[in-house]
Protein backbone atom coordinates (compact mmCIF):
# COMPACT_ATOMS: atom_id res chain seq x y z
CA UNK A 1 0.00 0.00 0.00
CA UNK A 2 1.37 3.44 -0.90
CA UNK A 3 2.28 5.82 1.90
CA UNK A 4 0.02 8.74 2.79
CA UNK A 5 2.20 11.77 3.48
CA UNK A 6 1.62 15.29 4.82
CA UNK A 7 4.32 17.90 4.20
CA UNK A 8 3.86 21.33 5.77
CA UNK A 9 5.31 24.26 3.80
CA UNK A 10 5.37 21.79 0.93
CA UNK A 11 4.94 24.14 -2.03
CA UNK A 12 8.51 25.50 -2.16
CA UNK A 13 12.10 24.74 -1.25
CA UNK A 14 12.91 21.77 0.96
CA UNK A 15 9.24 20.95 1.47
CA UNK A 16 8.58 20.75 -2.25
CA UNK A 17 11.65 18.56 -2.79
CA UNK A 18 10.35 16.18 -0.11
CA UNK A 19 6.82 16.17 -1.51
CA UNK A 20 8.07 15.44 -5.03
CA UNK A 21 10.35 12.65 -3.83
CA UNK A 22 7.57 10.84 -1.99
CA UNK A 23 5.20 11.35 -4.93
CA UNK A 24 7.76 9.94 -7.36
CA UNK A 25 7.99 6.87 -5.15
CA UNK A 26 4.25 6.30 -5.47
CA UNK A 27 3.07 7.96 -2.26
CA UNK A 28 -0.08 10.02 -2.02
CA UNK A 29 1.09 13.40 -0.76
CA UNK A 30 -0.81 16.33 0.71
CA UNK A 31 0.95 19.68 1.13
CA UNK A 32 0.01 22.60 3.34
CA UNK A 33 1.33 26.06 2.53
CA UNK A 34 0.39 29.72 2.98
CA UNK A 35 1.23 30.48 -0.67
CA UNK A 36 -1.98 29.82 -2.61
CA UNK A 37 -0.37 30.36 -6.01
CA UNK A 38 2.42 27.89 -5.24
CA UNK A 39 -0.02 25.28 -3.93
CA UNK A 40 -2.07 25.57 -7.13
CA UNK A 41 1.06 25.19 -9.26
CA UNK A 42 2.25 22.07 -7.44
CA UNK A 43 -1.11 20.33 -7.26
CA UNK A 44 -1.72 21.13 -10.90
CA UNK A 45 1.56 19.55 -11.93
CA UNK A 46 1.35 16.31 -9.90
CA UNK A 47 -1.74 14.15 -9.90
CA UNK A 48 -0.82 12.43 -6.63
CA UNK A 49 -0.15 15.66 -4.72
CA UNK A 50 -3.11 17.50 -3.20
CA UNK A 51 -2.96 20.65 -1.13
CA UNK A 52 -4.48 23.03 1.39
CA UNK A 53 -3.75 26.73 1.74
CA UNK A 54 -3.34 27.76 5.35
CA UNK A 55 -1.19 28.90 8.25
CA UNK A 56 -0.10 26.18 10.69
CA UNK A 57 -0.05 28.71 13.54
CA UNK A 58 -3.83 29.23 13.19
CA UNK A 59 -5.89 26.40 14.72
CA UNK A 60 -8.84 27.02 12.38
CA UNK A 61 -6.54 26.57 9.38
CA UNK A 62 -5.18 23.35 10.86
CA UNK A 63 -8.74 22.10 11.38
CA UNK A 64 -9.45 22.76 7.70
CA UNK A 65 -6.20 21.05 6.72
CA UNK A 66 -7.13 17.83 8.49
CA UNK A 67 -10.60 17.82 7.01
CA UNK A 68 -8.89 17.89 3.61
CA UNK A 69 -6.46 15.14 4.63
CA UNK A 70 -9.28 12.85 5.69
CA UNK A 71 -11.01 13.51 2.38
CA UNK A 72 -7.95 13.24 0.13
CA UNK A 73 -5.84 10.61 1.91
CA UNK A 74 -8.24 8.85 4.29
CA UNK A 75 -5.45 8.50 6.85
CA UNK A 76 -1.78 9.30 7.42
CA UNK A 77 1.48 7.36 7.52
CA UNK A 78 4.10 10.11 7.39
CA UNK A 79 4.12 13.63 8.82
CA UNK A 80 6.88 15.99 7.71
CA UNK A 81 6.90 19.10 9.91
CA UNK A 82 8.69 21.52 7.61
CA UNK A 83 6.88 24.84 8.16
CA UNK A 84 8.98 27.55 9.76
CA UNK A 85 10.03 31.18 9.48
CA UNK A 86 13.39 32.85 10.09
CA UNK A 87 12.29 36.01 11.88
CA UNK A 88 14.28 39.19 12.45
CA UNK A 89 18.06 39.56 12.50
CA UNK A 90 19.14 41.58 15.54
CA UNK A 91 20.96 41.19 18.87
CA UNK A 92 18.82 40.14 21.82
CA UNK A 93 18.56 43.62 23.34
CA UNK A 94 17.23 45.02 20.06
CA UNK A 95 15.14 42.01 19.04
CA UNK A 96 11.55 42.88 18.14
CA UNK A 97 9.12 41.26 20.60
CA UNK A 98 6.47 40.83 17.92
CA UNK A 99 9.05 39.13 15.71
CA UNK A 100 9.93 36.76 18.54
CA UNK A 101 6.26 35.89 19.05
CA UNK A 102 5.74 35.28 15.32
CA UNK A 103 8.66 32.86 15.08
CA UNK A 104 7.55 30.95 18.18
CA UNK A 105 3.97 30.86 16.88
CA UNK A 106 4.89 29.26 13.56
CA UNK A 107 7.96 27.19 14.39
CA UNK A 108 6.87 25.75 17.72
CA UNK A 109 3.13 26.25 18.14
CA UNK A 110 2.45 25.53 14.47
CA UNK A 111 4.39 22.29 14.64
CA UNK A 112 2.52 21.35 17.81
CA UNK A 113 -0.86 22.19 16.24
CA UNK A 114 -0.27 19.96 13.22
CA UNK A 115 1.33 17.11 15.14
CA UNK A 116 -1.39 16.99 17.78
CA UNK A 117 -4.02 16.56 15.06
CA UNK A 118 -1.89 14.04 13.16
CA UNK A 119 -1.15 11.64 16.00
CA UNK A 120 -4.57 9.88 16.10
CA UNK A 121 -4.27 9.22 12.35
CA UNK A 122 -0.67 8.04 12.64
CA UNK A 123 -1.63 5.60 15.40
CA UNK A 124 -3.88 3.86 12.88
CA UNK A 125 -0.95 3.28 10.51
CA UNK A 126 1.08 0.08 10.56
CA UNK A 127 4.37 1.98 10.07
CA UNK A 128 4.13 5.68 10.87
CA UNK A 129 6.85 8.31 11.03
CA UNK A 130 7.17 11.93 12.11
CA UNK A 131 10.05 13.90 10.61
CA UNK A 132 10.62 17.38 11.97
CA UNK A 133 12.82 19.86 10.15
CA UNK A 134 15.18 21.56 12.58
CA UNK A 135 18.36 23.29 11.39
CA UNK A 136 22.05 23.75 11.85
CA UNK A 137 20.80 26.42 14.26
CA UNK A 138 19.15 23.62 16.25
CA UNK A 139 22.62 22.35 17.23
CA UNK A 140 24.50 25.62 17.75
CA UNK A 141 23.78 29.09 19.00
CA UNK A 142 23.10 31.60 16.24
CA UNK A 143 24.15 35.20 16.93
CA UNK A 144 21.47 37.79 16.04
CA UNK A 145 18.91 35.04 15.32
CA UNK A 146 17.78 34.21 18.85
CA UNK A 147 14.17 33.27 18.06
CA UNK A 148 15.10 31.05 15.14
CA UNK A 149 17.81 29.20 17.05
CA UNK A 150 15.67 28.84 20.17
CA UNK A 151 12.74 27.34 18.28
CA UNK A 152 14.93 25.00 16.26
CA UNK A 153 16.46 23.70 19.50
CA UNK A 154 12.96 23.41 20.92
CA UNK A 155 11.92 21.16 18.08
CA UNK A 156 14.60 18.67 19.12
CA UNK A 157 13.01 18.31 22.56
CA UNK A 158 9.61 18.11 20.92
CA UNK A 159 10.68 15.30 18.58
CA UNK A 160 12.48 13.39 21.35
CA UNK A 161 9.39 13.54 23.54
CA UNK A 162 7.24 12.30 20.66
CA UNK A 163 9.63 9.39 20.19
CA UNK A 164 9.22 8.37 23.82
CA UNK A 165 5.43 8.81 23.85
CA UNK A 166 4.70 7.26 20.47
CA UNK A 167 7.35 4.56 20.23
CA UNK A 168 5.04 2.00 21.87
CA UNK A 169 2.68 2.56 18.92
CA UNK A 170 5.44 1.88 16.40
CA UNK A 171 5.69 5.57 15.44
CA UNK A 172 9.19 6.95 14.92
CA UNK A 173 10.16 10.60 15.42
CA UNK A 174 13.40 12.22 14.29
CA UNK A 175 14.79 15.63 13.38
CA UNK A 176 16.74 16.66 10.28
CA UNK A 177 19.23 19.53 10.60
CA UNK A 178 20.15 21.05 7.22
CA UNK A 179 22.99 23.50 6.78
CA UNK A 180 23.16 26.02 3.94
CA UNK A 181 20.77 24.71 1.31
CA UNK A 182 21.51 25.43 -2.34
CA UNK A 183 19.05 27.73 -4.08
CA UNK A 184 17.89 31.34 -4.51
CA UNK A 185 17.29 31.85 -0.78
CA UNK A 186 20.89 31.23 0.29
CA UNK A 187 22.22 33.31 -2.58
CA UNK A 188 20.08 36.26 -1.49
CA UNK A 189 21.58 35.88 1.99
CA UNK A 190 25.10 36.09 0.59
CA UNK A 191 24.15 39.06 -1.57
CA UNK A 192 22.88 40.84 1.52
CA UNK A 193 26.04 40.04 3.45
CA UNK A 194 28.19 41.27 0.57
CA UNK A 195 26.28 44.54 0.38
CA UNK A 196 26.78 45.08 4.11
CA UNK A 197 30.44 44.04 4.27
CA UNK A 198 31.79 45.47 1.03
CA UNK A 199 33.11 42.05 0.04
CA UNK A 200 32.09 40.20 -3.10
CA UNK A 201 29.40 37.54 -3.07
CA UNK A 202 32.04 34.90 -3.83
CA UNK A 203 34.14 36.08 -0.88
CA UNK A 204 31.10 35.69 1.38
CA UNK A 205 30.49 32.19 0.00
CA UNK A 206 34.13 31.24 0.55
CA UNK A 207 33.95 32.55 4.11
CA UNK A 208 30.88 30.42 4.79
CA UNK A 209 32.51 27.33 3.30
CA UNK A 210 35.41 27.73 5.74
CA UNK A 211 32.91 26.68 8.40
CA UNK A 212 32.34 23.29 6.72
CA UNK A 213 34.54 20.23 6.26
CA UNK A 214 32.72 19.38 3.01
CA UNK A 215 32.78 22.51 0.87
CA UNK A 216 29.36 22.18 -0.75
CA UNK A 217 25.90 23.60 -0.30
CA UNK A 218 23.23 21.10 0.62
CA UNK A 219 21.12 19.72 -2.23
CA UNK A 220 17.39 19.75 -1.29
CA UNK A 221 17.02 16.39 -3.03
CA UNK A 222 19.49 14.89 -0.56
CA UNK A 223 17.38 16.12 2.34
CA UNK A 224 14.35 14.57 0.66
CA UNK A 225 16.19 11.25 0.28
CA UNK A 226 17.06 11.29 3.98
CA UNK A 227 13.43 11.99 4.89
CA UNK A 228 12.29 9.11 2.72
CA UNK A 229 14.78 6.76 4.37
CA UNK A 230 13.61 7.78 7.86
CA UNK A 231 10.03 7.09 6.81
CA UNK A 232 10.94 3.83 5.11
CA UNK A 233 11.09 0.16 6.09
CA UNK A 234 14.76 0.17 7.08
CA UNK A 235 14.35 2.90 9.72
CA UNK A 236 11.63 1.38 11.86
CA UNK A 237 13.90 1.28 14.93
CA UNK A 238 15.57 4.66 14.32
CA UNK A 239 13.84 7.18 16.55
CA UNK A 240 14.59 10.13 18.82
CA UNK A 241 17.66 11.00 16.76
CA UNK A 242 19.19 14.14 15.20
CA UNK A 243 20.37 13.92 11.60
CA UNK A 244 22.69 16.77 10.53
CA UNK A 245 23.09 17.22 6.79
CA UNK A 246 25.43 20.21 6.72
CA UNK A 247 28.85 19.30 5.35
CA UNK A 248 30.13 18.87 8.93
CA UNK A 249 29.58 22.50 9.89
CA UNK A 250 31.25 23.87 13.00
CA UNK A 251 28.78 26.67 13.79
CA UNK A 252 25.61 28.37 12.63
CA UNK A 253 26.51 31.39 10.53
Amino acid sequence: MSQRVLVTAGANGIGLAIAKAFAADGARVHIADINAEAVAAVTGAFENITGTVGDVSKPADVDALFEDIKKELGGLDVLVNNAGIAGPTAPVEDYDAAGWAAVVSVNLSGTFNVTQRAVPLLKQSEAASIITMSSLAGRFGYPNRVAYSTTKWGLVGFAKTLSMELGPFGITSNTIHPGAVDGPRIMSVFEGRAAASGRTVQEEIDNAMNNQSVKKFINPDDIAALAMFLAGPHARTISGQLFPIDGDSKAAQ
